[in-house]
């Protein structure tokens, strides 16, 4: 499946779609509502318990999974970067995933 990177417009990188979909379900389970969201390392500490064992193993490239598919979700308007220190994401209130 192909994914984009809100800091670089127009890139589009291909991933495992599984992976990917297994990811963003865990990401949309722990990211709450509204501010204040939640900072980079809470979100990677956060998915693992939503991470299926048989393709994470031990949460085993969770943190790039997470991080990529923040990215993707960002470009896509389903995921705000808050406009403050430290970075924080929440789900943004009117998109659907």
């Amino acid at each position: 499946m192909q994914v984009e990177n809100v800091n670089i417009p127009g890139q589009v990188t291909n991933v495992n779609a599984t992976k990917y979909n297994a990811m963003k379900k865990a990401l949309l389970n722990v990211l709450p509502n509204s501010s204040p969201g939640l900072t980079q390392k809470e979100i990677q500490n956060q998915v693992k318990r939503h991470l299926p064992d048989n393709i994470f193993p031990q949460g085993a490239t969770a943190g790039w999974w997470a991080k990529t598919v923040q990215l993707d979700l960002e470009a896509r308007g389903i995921v705000e970067r808050e406009k403050y220190k430290p970075l924080r994401w929440h789900r943004k209130s009117t998109a659907y995933a």
